[in-house]
Parts: structure tokens; C-alpha cells; sequence
């Protein structure tokens, strides 16, 4: 899948949106297919799986460090509920799914943090907002 450029869009947004992508595109098929009886997880997880996307292209635009902070909480979420559906009592995904689901999200989450690092420090948008310089 290409991507295309949006000038007003950081690329380092555009390279995790395509790592998160392998994983949403990974783990949608098999929440999809839970049984009914778990019809609001189900729900919860797939609302939270697509949500990231969104969120990813806000904080490019906005360029606001907060915002990355809230991906990232989204990213320690979804960790979250793969733990859940990875449970004995639940086994909506398998170890082995767990596993490559964790480890296809790892990377956007790396990559994350080094985004926000970048922001944090000043990066090429200038002083983190708040700072004061002398």
C-alpha cells in the first residue's frame, strides 16, 4: 500500500500510520470474528483499533506534542486488550496471535516515541510549548 503526500503532513506520521496499518490490518479480521457473546469487547476493541489512524493525522498537522500522548495512550490500550483477549477464559486471539499482534504494534510504538522525543526536545518545530528561554 502507497501512501500519498500530504505536504501539510509530517513524515514521520506517515511512516508509523503504515506500520499501524500492518497491525490493524492483522488483528481486524480475527476480532471480527469473535463469537457473539462478546459482542460489546468485540465493539470496544474495534473502535479502539481504528481510532489510531485518526489520531496520528491530527497530531502531523497540529504538530502538538499532547496529541502524540494521546496515540500513545491508545497504543497502551490496545496492548491492553490484546492481553484480555489473549486470556484462557476468553481466547479471542492465540498465543501466537497475541504475540505477532504485540510485535506488529511494537514498531508504531517505537517509532512513536521517537517522534515525541523529537518534539520534546525541540526537534525542527522549535522550544516544547511551555518553556521558557533565556
Amino acid at each position: 500500500m502507497t501512501i500519498v503526500r500530504d505536504d501539510n503532513t509530517s513524515t514521520d506520521a506517515l511512516a508509523i500510520v503504515e506500520k499501524y496499518e500492518a497491525f490493524r490490518d492483522y488483528l481486524y479480521p480475527i476480532v471480527q470474528r469473535s463469537p457473539r457473546h462478546h459482542g460489546v469487547l468485540r465493539d470496544a476493541v474495534l473502535a479502539e483499533l481504528l481510532a489510531p489512524v485518526g489520531d496520528l493525522y491530527h497530531a502531523a498537522k497540529s504538530r502538538q506534542l499532547s496529541r502524540l500522548y494521546a496515540v500513545d495512550a491508545r497504543f497502551a490500550t490496545l496492548r491492553s486488550f490484546l492481553r484480555f483477549l489473549g486470556r484462557p477464559e476468553i481466547r479471542i486471539v492465540s498465543p501466537h496471535q497475541q504475540a505477532v499482534a504485540l510485535r506488529l504494534l511494537s514498531e508504531p510504538g517505537r517509532m512513536l516515541g521517537a517522534w515525541q522525543r523529537k518534539l520534546g526536545s525541540g526537534g525542527r518545530f522549535g522550544r516544547p510549548r511551555g518553556q521558557t528561554g533565556e
